[in-house]
């Protein structure tokens, strides 16, 4: 009697495994997927948080999907990141959505938009605020799903070889300038270049622009602009907090695991928060290494600021008036904005300026 109840028992184990192992497998699918980047292996910060995404989904998944990392160049240059998703060549890749202003203007809002949001903003934009779902609308027409991963913070002015001191000195300024601000820039009389980040250097060399902006100190040291360049301005208006995103070919996307998809989102999340991490731990030093070397700070004039905020709202109404997209998301991402600093003014922002005012008590 006890030998059949034995025996019985272990056929109902033997049946539960049998059930249980292909429904584990099929959760989780051997996949080997390529990721294109649009930034060189050299700045490790903003290249990097590709790497840190990737090493996520292999370590969660026990290496069953993988996806592989490639540079700006070794599949497609950098600025065809998207194109590359869009067309099934790559099934993914890490970009800034801005560079493909030129399909649409629309496309800046997944990064960042003169006189837009920072980088805590831009967060709770995507995540709470409606931003992920109005960008993913848009960016469907183009066979891509997007997700957040990766933000720089808030950016610099760029270098210069000469002092701007009035609005004047920008007409005819060749400078590199990603994404919508190119065209603010232009209303003033500068000629905005759209040069991919490792093409930048030999530009600016050569002569072939007088400025260049990129993200900030501790990039900007590793692309070796202060020795060309001397003059090292500041705010960036037209990237508060600049957001980088995973480019999904939609059908691929599509086709994965409800399991995958969510761990693709947790991993896209990690990157998201150690870039802007290792963003505020080097942009410091490096700073200071860079001012040190000669590199000289200045502040863009009150004038130019007043000017280029003028000029930025002429071209949102501009756009707005033929491109329905760009016009609902610019009315969101404003009104969100506007919201934002009620609260900022109160706590954020005056107790960074107070601390600001006495960092160096102690």
């Amino acid at each position: 009697m006890k030998r059949r109840q034995f025996l019985q028992a272990a056929g109902l184990a033997a049946a539960a495994t049998a059930v249980a192992k292909p429904a584990i497998a099929q959760s989780m699918p051997e996949l080997k997927w390529r990721l294109t980047s649009s930034f060189p292996k050299s700045l490790d910060t903003i290249y990097g948080a590709a790497e840190v995404f990737a090493k996520a989904v292999a370590e969660a998944t026990d290496n069953k999907f993988q996806i592989q990392v490639f540079a700006a160049g070794e599949i497609v240059p950098g600025l065809a990141a998207a194109d590359a998703v869009q067309n099934g060549t790559v099934e993914m890749c890490h970009t800034a959505s801005y560079y493909y202003f030129g399909k649409d203007p629309t496309f800046a809002f997944g990064t960042a938009v003169p006189f837009g949001l920072n980088a805590r903003m831009e967060n709770a934009w995507m995540h709470f605020g409606g931003g992920t779902e109005l960008m993913n609308e848009f960016y469907r027409k183009f066979n891509i799903y997007a997700i957040p991963a990766g933000n720089t913070g808030a950016q610099m002015g760029g270098w210069f070889r000469r002092e701007i001191k009035e609005v004047a000195d920008l007409n005819g300024l060749k400078m590199r300038i990603g994404g919508f601000a190119g065209t603010v820039l232009a209303k003033l009389g500068a000629v905005p270049q759209q040069i991919a980040g490792g093409d930048i250097y030999p530009a600016l060399e050569k002569g072939t622009i007088d400025a260049a902006e990129w993200v900030g100190p501790y990039d900007d040291e590793k692309l070796g602009f202060n020795k060309i360049a001397p003059f090292y301005y500041f705010p960036g208006w037209w990237e508060g907090g600049a957001m980088l995103h995973n480019f999904i070919n939609i059908e691929k996307w599509n086709a994965l695991t409800p399991a995958y998809q969510s761990l693709v989102r947790t991993a896209s999340a990690l990157a998201n928060e150690t870039m802007l991490a290792k963003y505020d731990a080097g942009n410091p030093p490096a700073l200071t290494r860079l001012l040190r070397a000669g590199a000289q700070l200045r502040a863009f004039p009150p004038a130019i600021m007043e000017a280029c905020l003028k000029a930025a709202f002429e071209v949102y109404a501009e756009v707005s008036a033929r491109n329905a997209d760009f016009k609902k998301v610019w009315n969101a991402v404003l009104a969100f904005r506007n919201e934002q600093y009620l609260w900022w003014r109160v706590a954020e922002y005056s107790y960074d300026d107070f601390l600001v005012r006495n960092r160096t008590r102690t």
